[in-house]
C-alpha cells in the first residue's frame, strides 16, 4: 500500500506493475565510468543490479545517490544543456509485477491538482516527465510548446492523469481516499478479536510482537453522495509518499486565526474572483520570501492590488531562492526580486502599489485588520490591510502515524520537515531505518524535485522485488 498518488507514487506503481528498465543495446552513456559499469551486466535489469555500486561517484543537484543514478540514465547530460537520449529501454514483464494499492485524496498527480493551474513550474518542463513517456511528446500531441522551457501546473496535473491511463495503472489507484492510521499488528491477531487489546497492551508505539507482523492501514473513502466508507487493509509493506503540501506553516502569533488571515494562495484568487478585493482595497499583506509568496506578489501585481510584502531575510541573502535562480529562465521571479530590492518602505521606487519590508516580522494581527510589524532594530510599524497571506512553506501531515512520525525522523525529537528533518531512510532502499517494511519517498525523504523523486521509486521497487524474490539473477 502506498499513501500518496503524486509523481513518486505513480512512478513506483509503474515499476511494480512489471515495467522493467534495461540499458539499450547500443547506447553510450556520456559518463565513462558509469558506461563501463553498465557494460559489465548488459542483460541484467537496472532493478536487479547493485544500485550502490552503479551510483558511486555520481555528482549533481541531489543528495541521493540513487536519485542521481536514475536521473542520469533517463536524461544523460541534461544539467549541461545536452539533449542525449535516455539510455534506458522498458520491457513489460508481467510475471514480475507486485500487487499494490495507491491511495490518494485527489486524482493521480496528488498536490498538482491543488495548485493554481496557470502557475508555471520552477523546474524545466521535461524534468517533470515520468519514465518512458516524455512530457515534451505529450505536450506536442496537445499542439502546445513549453513556455521558456517550463510548463503550467495544469498541464502537469493532466499529464500525470494521462500517464496512469496510458500505462494501464488505474486498477492500482484508489482516489478520494484518506488514510487515518498506519500501525503494525501481529498477523495472528487479525482473525481473532484480540487485535484491539493487542494494540492497547503494546509497550512501544509500533508493535514489538515477535510473531509475523503486518501493517494495518485504516482510512475512509468519500463516496459520490458525500458519505464516508471506512476501510482496513493489511499490507506487508507500506510506502509513505504523501508529499508536504498538506499543512501550511503558521507563524504562531496573536490573531493568526482571524478570518482575514489565510495560509494558501488560493484564498487571494478566490477574493479577486468574487470581487471582495480590488484596486481600491487596503493592501494585501504577503508574508514570506519563497516562490509561493512570489507567485502571490505576481498575481496581486497583475490585478493591480496593493501589496505589503514582509520577509525576515536580507534581499541579498544567498539563501534566498531568487539569488539561486538563473535570470534568463526565470524572468518573472527576477522581477519580484527586483521589486523586493528597490521598493522598500524607506524609499519609493518605480513600482506602484507595492511596498517591501525586508528583515521584518509580523508581531500580531488585530481584529480591526491592523497589523503590527517589527524591524531588526526593534522598531514597530502598524499598517491597515484587507487580507493577509502567510506563505512561509508547508509541512507534511503525518497524523496517521504513531507520534506523528517523529520517531522516524533524522532528529527524533523534532517534527518531520522536508528541508531540515526528513524521515531517515536507507539511501539505497529508502526503507525507514527505524521501522522495517515502511518506506518513505519524495519530500518526506528529502527529495524535493520531481526529477529526483523517481530514483527513490527505483530504490523501493528494487528492494521490494528482492523481498518478493522476483529477481531472475
Amino acid at each position: 500500500v502506498f499513501s500518496g498518488n503524486g509523481p513518486s507514487g505513480i512512478c513506483l506503481s509503474y515499476l511494480l506493475s512489471g515495467y522493467t528498465p534495461y540499458v539499450k543495446r547500443d547506447s553510450l552513456h556520456p559518463h565513462p565510468i558509469l558506461q563501463r559499469k553498465l557494460e559489465e551486466a548488459p542483460d541484467v535489469s537496472i532493478l536487479d543490479q547493485d544500485l550502490e555500486y552503479l551510483s558511486e561517484g555520481l555528482e549533481g543537484r541531489s543528495h541521493s545517490p540513487v536519485a542521481l543514478l536514475f536521473d542520469t540514465l533517463q536524461r544523460p547530460d541534461t544539467d549541461f544543456g545536452g539533449t542525449a537520449e535516455s539510455v534506458l529501454t522498458w520491457w513489460h514483464e508481467t510475471d514480475r509485477a507486485i500487487p499494490h494499492l495507491v491511495l490518494g485524496r485527489n486524482a493521480p498527480g496528488g498536490a498538482w491538482h491543488s495548485i493554481e493551474g496557470s502557475m508555471v513550474t520552477l523546474s524545466r518542463g521535461e524534468w517533470m516527465g515520468l519514465p518512458d513517456l516524455p512530457f515534451k511528446d505529450w505536450l506536442k500531441q496537445k499542439r502546445r510548446g513549453l513556455r521558456n522551457n517550463r510548463a503550467t501546473a495544469q498541464d502537469i496535473a493532466q499529464y500525470y492523469q494521462h500517464y496512469v491511463m496510458k500505462k494501464g495503472l488505474q486498477k492500482n489507484f484508489r482516489c478520494g481516499t484518506v488514510v487515518t492510521s498506519v500501525r503494525k499488528v501481529s498477523a495472528d491477531s487479525i482473525s481473532s478479536h484480540a487485535q484491539k487489546d493487542l494494540q492497547e497492551n503494546s509497550d512501544s508505539l509500533w508493535n514489538d510482537e515477535k510473531s509475523t507482523e503486518v501493517f494495518q492501514v485504516d482510512g475512509f473513502v468519500r463516496t459520490l453522495n458525500g458519505d464516508k466508507e471506512l476501510f482496513s487493509i493489511y499490507a506487508e509493506n507500506v510506502v509513505l509518499a504523501t508529499g508536504t503540501y498538506d499543512s501550511p506553516t503558521w507563524l504562531g502569533i496573536k490573531g493568526e486565526n482571524l478570518s482575514y488571515v489565510h495560509h494558501k494562495l488560493s484564498a487571494l484568487e478566490e477574493a479577486v474572483k468574487n470581487n471582495s478585493i480590488g484596486i481600491m482595497s487596503d493592501p494585501v499583506l504577503i508574508v514570506g520570501a519563497g516562490l509561493t509568496a512570489a507567485d502571490a506578489v505576481l498575481f496581486a501585481h497583475h490585478c493591480n492590488i496593493p501589496v505589503i510584502h514582509v520577509f525576515r531575510r536580507r534581499v541579498s541573502d544567498p539563501g534566498l531562492i531568487f539569488n539561486q535562480l538563473p535570470k534568463m529562465m526565470y524572468p518573472e521571479y527576477h522581477k519580484v526580486h527586483q521589486m523586493m530590492k528597490e521598493q522598500s518602505a524607506a524609499c519609493a521606487g518605480p513600482y506602484e502599489c507595492y511596498i517591501s519590508l525586508p528583515e521584518h516580522h509580523v508581531l500580531s494581527f488585530g481584529k480591526d485588520k491592523k497589523c503590527i510589524f517589527q524591524d531588526k532594530n526593534g522598531y514597530q510599524k502598524v499598517y491597515k490591510i484587507s487580507m493577509a497571506l502567510v506563505l512561509t512553506g508547508s509541512n507534511p501531515n503525518l497524523s496517521f502515524l504513531p507520534n506523528n512520525g517523529i520517531d522516524l525522523a533524522m532528529d527524533g525529537d523534532q517534527p518531520v520537515n522536508p528541508k531540515r528533518n526528513p524521515i531517515e531512510v536507507d539511501p539505497f532502499t529508502y526503507e525507514c531505518t527505524q521501522e522495517k517494511g515502511l518506506y518513505a519517498l519524495g519530500p518526506l525523504a528529502g527529495d524535493n524535485f520531481v526529477r529526483f523523486v523517481q530514483g527513490g521509486a527505483l530504490a523501493v521497487a528494487s528492494s521490494l522485488l528482492k523481498k518478493a524474490n522476483k529477481n531472475p539473477p
